[in-house]
């Protein structure tokens, strides 16, 4: 394999653009493999709606290579709290981000490999890329017994899941992207993909648990950069195009006008969960106050990630009316959200009466609240 990461072979990607603002014109044809230079899950998936809304796909389909730092890739149209333990992401400094596809969420670090294969929504055949995938390794390794389920999932050894797929279909763009587990922690992935959320309802998509394994716990002579390498080769053979790697970083305003817009875009509070499709949330707390344990109900409706209508039912006298009704005014159209209920929470304590038993009933209350989002 020869990487070209020079400015000459950036400029090979750009003369494939439709980008008439930055006057690109084009002859080229062909296929293009391209491979991002940064692990930032935003910034990636950043380039794949670039590429999806200016890049000239009647004239040049694409493969795009990328890895991500650790972090959880939900769907489209899910549910953050439903899919994952957004707790322990904070905890451990994993990042979320929420794709422009659909299907189901997945954990992400340098373990696990990104394809993307672009093309015209009337070439797009997902199917046939990862018939590809498969095709690369096993000529890698032929002992591998892997195959493509009805899925579109790719299995190892008839049972364990190497391989996830999602996509988006345009107008007339479209793209196919999937994963592959190399050496992805999976004691991680398995805690971070379980959400400890209780009475959740939502019609969002859920994802459908399986059972995975790395390709490296098969054969661990293999590395990320050998399975990189089989699938641009065996990308480059049914293209017809020589078989090397063009770099991009995905910061480069230049090759890629208008990314960090798009970025910056994916980073967002309203993004992530802001378009998580309405759901409500009916629970009861078990609130451990001196000998007792108080149940306190807790109904609420989440509409574009802010709270919509709240009802918290507490034991008679366990606040002062007034209290409880600007707790309930307060997160009434307030972010589903732990930083923005503790600011709420430590405002709302400043001006309430000072008793110290008042003081710690309002803390515990607000802490276990705290603890449903």
């Amino acid at each position: 394999m020869v990487l070209q990461p020079s400015l000459k072979n950036c400029l090979r990607l750009s003369c494939a653009l439709r980008t008439p603002k930055a006057g690109f014109k084009s002859t080229a044809r062909g296929a293009l493999i391209i491979q991002s230079v940064s692990n930032d899950v935003y910034q990636n998936l950043a380039v794949e709606d670039w590429i999806h809304d200016h890049m000239d796909l009647e004239k040049r389909q694409v493969l795009f290579l990328w890895r991500n730092s650790p972090a959880v890739v939900i769907g489209r149209h899910q549910n953050p709290w439903q899919e994952c333990n957004l707790r322990l992401l904070r905890q451990k400094n994993i990042k979320l981000a929420r794709r422009r596809s659909g299907g189901g969420t997945v954990y992400h670090d340098l373990g696990n490999i990104n394809l993307t294969f672009f093309t015209t929504r009337k070439k797009y055949e997902r199917m046939e890329n990862l018939k590809l995938v498969v095709k690369a390794l096993k000529a890698l390794r032929p002992q591998l017994d892997i195959h493509v389920t009805d899925r579109y999932d790719i299995l190892l050894d008839r049972h364990y899941k190497i391989s996830g797929t999602a996509a988006k279909l345009g107008g007339t763009s479209a793209y196919h992207h999937c994963t592959l587990l190399c050496n992805a922690d999976k004691c991680v992935l398995s805690s971070v993909l379980k959400s400890p959320y209780k009475g959740l309802k939502s019609n969002a998509t859920p994802s459908v648990p399986a059972a995975v394994k790395n390709l490296f716990e098969e054969d661990p002579t293999l590395t990320s950069e050998m399975l990189l390498d089989a699938i641009a080769k065996e990308y480059s053979t049914q293209h017809q195009i020589d078989h090397h790697i063009t770099l991009i970083n995905p910061a480069d305003e230049t090759l890629l006008p208008g990314i960090n817009n798009k970025t910056k875009e994916l980073q967002t509070w309203e993004w992530v969960y802001g378009k998580t499709p309405k759901f409500s949330i009916s629970t009861c707390l078990n609130m451990a106050y001196k000998d007792s344990v108080l149940d306190v109900k807790v109904n609420m409706d989440v509409k574009h990630g802010r709270i919509e209508v709240c009802n918290i039912d507490l034991p008679e006298q366990w606040l002062p009316p007034a209290l409880y009704s600007e707790l309930v005014k307060s997160l009434t159209g307030s972010k589903f959200c732990p930083n923005e209920t503790t600011t709420l929470a430590t405002t709302l304590l400043r001006v309430c009466p000072h008793d110290d038993e008042l003081h710690s009933r309002w803390n515990l209350l607000c802490e276990n609240m705290i603890m449903l989002m």
